[in-house]
């Protein structure tokens, strides 16, 4: 392969291959040549989260055997709950293709893994089974495949800095040093996150910004909060999930190293911006985006899709927001939508197509005459972006709940007349009118269970997702208490509704 680039996978470089092409021999060879001392299974666990095994390596017999047939790890207690302890014994199997070279430890070499039954299948009730699982049954349906692409935001806590170039409230979009203190850390998280999955599109400071935070928690209270986000390029489906818990990960371990505390909690303090984690879809066709038509206006197939989200819209809000507060992000006349609606660069709805490139190739040869050999990029790069879902979302059961709405839309002749009677234009907070017409989301975590408890067919069709899952998220959420939480806030005198709001907010600092 030979690429210089310093992003690239340091196993690519070493290897002289892509990461597609990765054999257990390459392996051997990497773990001679870097003196690889163990390696490292990570996976999946119920609660969204990333964890890890670490197999020593004693001699390349040993490390063969572990790369060949896995390691044997408890699954009761990973999923606690939903695998008997009498059958609870599980593999993980590594996938060869995620193997990288561990940022915090150079003897280690790391893989993300599948887990799999005695049986020698995909575990059922894994979170990465089922959007597996439901890609495939997309894929059979429709001859399509699903990339997608997520836009991790995140608040980066610490100790305070100087007081030289203050970042203004609701100010940080975009900022740039000496206003944005934390961008050497994102730096940091953008080069690894990036030589790991080459799947990063671009980092910047968002809106959000607090000078001292307000809490009851020492581990917060009186510290520094600094908004940032990092987008990725689309990828399967199923490999955009893998990226996102990954990229947490890794967000979190170099905020510790650096002193900062990074959450993605939906909502930090009241009037900053929320965390999202807003989702971009698209359709491809051997490999080619089919978004748009001849004409570079949005497809057909694209429109149906948009018809099945806005089906799925109301339950899906039960993976993609799973705490109480969520729903303080949840509201009206923010960039966080609270209709079931589409339209087109409008962040006041909750699915947006955003401004593409299906009009215009080589955008720069307008400014620079000088440029005159032509650009035309390989295939379109139009998506449509789904904006409810946030921090707390549980990413492989949202993608798959995603991958099953545009399954239906795309099977389903009905979603063209949903997507042209829920077409919007304009800020839909300042139209009455239309806002009494559409069907509002969930405003509570109980109210999200409830819907998903009516809709759970929408989800266990063919057998995807288990109904062991569905009992499983009705009941994270009812657990949640929230029912009517913000017409309580409102009728609270204003110090206990701040003190309750904080209490809210602040006790999932970690959850995902």
């Amino acid at each position: 392969m030979n690429n210089p680039l310093a992003l690239t996978n340091p196993i690519s470089l070493l290897v002289d291959k892509p990461r597609e092409a990765f054999t257990r021999a390459d392996f051997l060879k990497v773990i001679a040549e870097k003196q690889i001392e163990r390696i490292t299974f990570h996976y999946t666990g119920l609660d969204s989260k990333l964890k890890e095994l670490a197999l020593p390596i004693a001699s390349i017999q040993q490390a063969e055997r572990i790369l060949a047939d896995g390691e044997r790890v408890d699954g009761s207690s990973i999923f606690k709950g939903l695998v008997d302890v009498s059958l609870s014994d599980l593999y993980v199997v590594p996938v060869y293709s995620s193997a990288f070279l561990n940022p915090f430890d150079s003897g280690s070499l790391d893989f993300i893994c599948r887990y799999i039954t005695r049986d020698g299948d995909w575990a059922p009730f894994a979170l990465d089974t089922i959007l597996h699982n439901a890609h495939q049954l997309f894929q059979r349906n429709t001859g399509l495949t699903l990339h997608a692409l997520g836009e991790l935001e995140f608040f980066l806590i610490g100790a305070p800095s100087n007081q030289l170039y203050p970042n203004p409230k609701q100010r940080g979009y975009h900022a740039s040093g000496p206003f944005i203190k934390a961008g050497h850390v994102l730096h940091e998280m953008l080069r690894h996150i990036a030589q790991i999955t080459g799947a990063v599109k671009y980092a910047h400071s968002e809106v959000g910004y607090i000078e001292s935070v307000r809490s009851d928690l020492e581990e917060i209270a009186g510290k520094q909060a600094e908004q940032l986000e990092i987008e990725f390029l689309p990828t399967p489906v199923e490999e955009t999930a893998d990226n996102l818990i990954l990229a947490r990960w890794l967000i979190r371990n170099i905020a510790y190293r650096h002193g900062f505390l990074a959450t993605f909690t939906p909502k930090l303090a009241e009037g900053i911006a929320g965390n999202g984690m807003h989702v971009h879809v698209e359709l491809r066709q051997d490999g080619q985006n089919v978004m748009n038509d001849a004409d570079g206006k949005l497809s057909a197939a694209a429109r149906r899709m948009i018809g099945g989200f806005c089906t799925y819209a109301g339950s899906l809000i039960a993976f993609g927001n799973t705490v109480s507060s969520a729903y303080l992000r949840l509201v009206p006349n923010q960039e966080a939508p609270t209709r079931i609606c589409w339209s087109d660069s409008n962040r006041s709805a909750l699915i947006r197509v955003p401004l593409g490139w299906s009009r215009f190739d080589n955008l720069a040869q307008r400014l620079n005459p000088q440029q005159t050999e032509g650009y035309a990029a390989a295939g379109g790069r139009q998506t449509v972006e789904l904006r409810s879902p946030d921090g707390s979302a549980l990413t492989h059961l949202l993608l798959a709940g995603m991958t099953m709405a545009a399954e239906w839309g795309l099977t389903h002749l009905e979603s063209v007349d949903i997507a042209n009677d829920l077409y919007v234009t304009g800020n839909i907070f300042r139209n009455a009118e239309l806002m009494a017409r559409l069907k509002s989301l969930p405003s509570s975590c109980v109210d999200s269970a409830r819907l998903l408890q009516e809709e759970r067919h929408l989800y266990e069709r063919d057998g995807i997702f288990p109904e062991s899952i569905i009992d499983y998220m009705a009941k994270l959420l009812q657990q949640e208490n929230d029912a009517h939480m913000n017409e309580r806030l409102i009728d609270m005198p204003a110090d206990d509704r701040l003190r309750e709001t904080r209490n809210i907010m602040h006790k999932d600092l970690h959850r995902h």
